[in-house]
């Protein structure tokens, strides 16, 4: 069993020596110094949301009206995180969610392989963006002997998207994340003000131009003629997907599926009567459809739906408590977005490294004052509204 809150006495040892760290542990700051590292524009696609941001910012306040009870004289000396997830055994219950400018959010512009490599250091699994400005292959190598998984972004091209599909699964691939919510993009004016899409201006591309079905489908290379490359992507990019699509996905790959946007019980139950080996509970963090709930009010009714089948969460997770409050309602795993993107503005690998430990010693001292020595017993507490008489 990992000692995730050992982390503090690391920090605490190192001050007596004179030695602060160089990142934050807490995501106000960490916000503030990414959006500084990012600039403006990138920050406009990272941070923005969809319309007045309402529902962005329910996301992540609606976990301070959630509440846990600790339990007393529960020996707690060692916490056990671990999670069995598609076979695999998991030290920890967070992972890494996909976020489509990971690429271009170090200096370098290789903040794919930076997260990978963050990924490898802590044991947290990187869920890999279709859009990124490595190619995949490289992307997953990185990760180490850290398990990850590949978002898919389903074009309107099947034999496309059989090739990126069956390219994650060469490369090692643990599951498919399918996201269902983004077949278009949604109203976000800080991008619509700033007239700025990245992927129009070719960034994070790189897993469509090196596709050889996709170079197929141009007359010159992409390297050749950007410009065409990046119409046709434009054309392709964003396929309907229907329940009768899930009939083909599981005959392209033997990958477990994973449907990503769910938050209707309805919808839960009838993922898993079409054969979804995961429910993926997320509202993309309030950046595609503005006027929702906060999806971590919906996740208790989603997990209920869903039986057996396990489900991933994000949407809004910013600390460890958030994971802890999370994993208490029934997520099997705890997907964390934006604060290890900030932790690559400031830092590259390490710096994500840092934010993702910080998450897992937060949440690791969490459970141990409160008395839950292992994740059983957090959802065997539950959490509880604390805005409700």
């Amino acid at each position: 069993m990992e000692n995730f809150g050992g982390m503090q006495n690391e920090i605490y040892n190192a001050g007596l020596q004179g030695m602060l760290p160089d990142y934050p542990v807490d995501f106000a700051t960490l916000e503030k110094r990414g959006q500084q590292a990012l600039g403006e524009m990138l920050t406009n696609y990272v941070a923005g949301g969809c319309g007045d941001e309402h529902t962005q910012n329910s996301n992540s306040g609606a976990f301070h009206h959630w509440g846990m009870i600790p339990r007393m004289m529960v020996d707690c000396t060692e916490r056990d995180l671990s999670i069995d997830l598609f076979g695999m055994k998991l030290k920890s219950p967070l992972f890494m969610a996909p976020i489509g400018l990971n690429g271009e959010a170090t200096q370098d512009r290789h903040g794919d392989m930076a997260a990978a490599r963050a990924s490898a250091e802590t044991g947290v699994p990187f869920c890999v963006s279709t859009l990124g400005n490595d190619p995949m292959e490289d992307v997953f190598e990185a990760c180490g002997d850290t398990p990850a998984f590949f978002q898919l972004y389903t074009p309107r091209n099947r034999e496309l998207a059989t090739s990126l599909i069956k390219r994650a699964e060469a490369s090692g691939a643990k599951a498919i994340v399918v996201t269902l919510d983004t077949w278009l993009t949604g109203w976000r004016p800080r991008d619509l003000n700033a007239s700025n899409f990245p992927q129009l201006r070719g960034k994070v591309m790189q897993n469509y131009f090196t596709d050889p079905v996709f170079r197929g489908m141009l007359e010159k290379p992409p390297e050749e003629d950007p410009k065409a490359a990046i119409m046709l992507f434009a054309g392709i990019f964003g396929q309907v997907l229907t329940w009768d699509d899930m009939e083909w996905f599981k005959s392209v790959t033997d990958l477990p599926i994973v449907l990503k946007g769910i938050c209707h019980p309805d919808d839960a139950r009838r993922a898993v009567d079409h054969g979804a080996d995961a429910v993926y509970c997320s509202n993309h963090g309030g950046r595609q459809a503005n006027g929702g709930i906060a999806t971590i009010d919906l996740l208790a009714d989603v997990v209920k739906a869903s039986g057996d089948t396990p489900v991933l969460f994000d949407s809004g997770v910013r600390s460890g408590s958030d994971a802890v409050k999370a994993l208490a309602l029934g997520a099997t795993a705890v997907g964390v977005g934006r604060p290890y993107t900030y932790g690559l503005a400031i830092g590259g690998a390490k710096g994500a490294a840092w934010v993702l430990r910080s998450m897992l010693a937060e949440a690791d001292l969490l459970m141990a004052v409160n008395g839950y020595p292992d994740l059983a017993a957090v959802r065997d507490a539950g959490a509880q509204r604390t805005d409700r008489a």
